[in-house]
């Protein structure tokens, strides 16, 4: 006990008296000595305060910095992300396929460089897959890829995780038989002559070309090939139009009528970038040939519009076709602005009348007339005085003559003729896998 109160008053006079006070604790424990609870209590009680002190600082300046590196790091996001929750369709990204543009969208096949035009086509979910597949592979060999982007616009995630195995396994098909033709043009070897396909129009000049706008940027040379197509890439619609904006009007909003709020966002943020946009629709069209080769090229501001006659009772009248739609980038993003705001017109009207709001009624009132709507809006508008006809309406060999053909309703075997004539090639049916 004096040994202990001497070891006290020596360390009373020390000025790291608190840490001996806790070396004192210990070593008496360890011991066994008859050191009261007391002073015990007395000397751990400064030891604790300093820890518990010590551990809240540390705990304030931990949560200062995750809570400052979470808001930098949300402040460094595109607006988007802020708007939409993480789904499945964010984490397969990550761990497969690159987004295509701002943290949206999917790319499906990166070009070999810039283009000047861009097609956007639109897949309502009710498009028959064997349909899908036809268009894309028509359009592959229709030579627009050479100069064209491709966006195809799904109405959900679920109908992108659809078609994108399509869409992967005719971009393969087409780049085996594009470099398999070049190869044979290469040699002696002639291609078949029964084959429609011929890659000319994919080779570019041997010059330092523009990086594509799509996709994570590389380094890799761009004149390293002597074959040129563009990128293939999907959104979907909850991506360029987050908050269904037309669904306050409407109690169902077809993707015939929400791609008219999607064309904006889309064409607003790849601005500058695109001389002539094509707005096609999947299921009612197949692109023969390039169309932009054969018609005068479009001013910036201008708007192409086709029609066909209907017959409405005892009344025969002439509507504008939505399935295609050519312009400059410029006129196209305006005409889309003024369709999405003549729906809203046209639903709240018909709410009243309880009669159906359709995306034909309302282009055909659009620009039919004085045109006044688009006018006003700085759209030049031009009425194309070439038709479109309808593939039931001709005979299986005249599709070819055309640049583009609608499906008629006595079709139904329109993708057996074509895909027979297509693998009536040696070398085109040793690429692809129905023929």
């Amino acid at each position: 006990m004096t040994v202990t109160k001497q070891n006290i008053n020596n360390n009373n006079s020390n000025s790291s008296g608190i840490g001996m006070g806790m070396l004192l604790v210990l070593f008496s424990q360890d011991n066994k000595s008859n050191i009261t609870d007391k002073p015990k209590l007395t000397l751990l009680s400064p030891s604790k305060t300093l820890l518990s002190k010590a551990q809240s600082t540390i705990s304030i300046c931990l949560l200062l910095f995750f809570t400052t590196l979470l808001l930098f790091t949300l402040s460094t996001f595109p607006n988007t992300s802020l708007t939409t929750k993480p789904t499945s369709h964010t984490l397969s990204h990550t761990l497969h396929t690159p987004f295509a543009l701002q943290r949206m969208g999917t790319l499906h096949r990166r070009g070999t460089k810039s283009m000047s035009d861009l097609l956007i086509s639109h897949v309502p979910d009710d498009t028959p897959l064997d349909d899908f597949r036809l268009f894309l592979r028509l359009l592959h060999r229709s030579y627009l890829t050479a100069s064209s982007d491709v966006v195809f616009l799904f109405p959900s995630p679920s109908s992108s995780s659809k078609f994108t195995p399509i869409i992967s396994q005719e971009n393969h098909a087409f780049s085996t038989l594009l470099h398999l033709h070049a190869r044979l043009n290469s040699t002696r070897l002639r291609q078949h002559p029964k084959s429609s396909f011929h890659p000319n129009r994919f080779r570019q000049h041997q010059q330092q070309q523009k990086e594509p706008l799509w996709g994570p940027k590389t380094k890799t040379n761009l004149t390293a090939s002597s074959l040129g197509y563009g990128s293939v890439l999907s959104f979907h619609a909850s991506e360029l139009d987050p908050e269904n904006s037309l669904a306050g009007f409407l109690d169902r909003v077809p993707l015939s009528l929400r791609r008219w709020a999607c064309y904006p966002m889309l064409l607003g943020r790849v601005r500058r970038t695109f001389k002539h946009v094509i707005l096609a629709d999947v299921k009612t069209l197949l692109i023969l040939k390039d169309p932009l080769a054969r018609l005068k090229t479009p001013g910036p501001d201008s708007v192409l519009v086709f029609s066909k006659q209907e017959k409405h009772g005892k009344k025969t009248q002439r509507v504008v076709l939505s399935s295609i739609i050519i312009g400059g980038a410029r006129g196209v993003r305006r005409l889309s602005g003024a369709m999405a705001v003549e729906i809203v017109r046209a639903a709240t009207q018909h709410r009243k009348r309880k009669n159906p709001v359709t995306e034909y009624a309302i282009l055909s009132q659009l620009v039919g007339g004085s045109g006044f709507v688009l006018k006003n809006r700085n759209v030049d508008l031009v009425a194309s005085s070439e038709s479109i006809p309808e593939a039931g309406g001709s005979s299986p060999t005249s599709f070819w003559e055309f640049a583009m053909v609608q499906r008629g309703v006595s079709n139904h075997d329109l993708n057996y003729v074509i895909r027979r004539q297509m693998c009536s090639s040696v070398l085109d049916s040793s690429v692809y896998r129905d023929c």
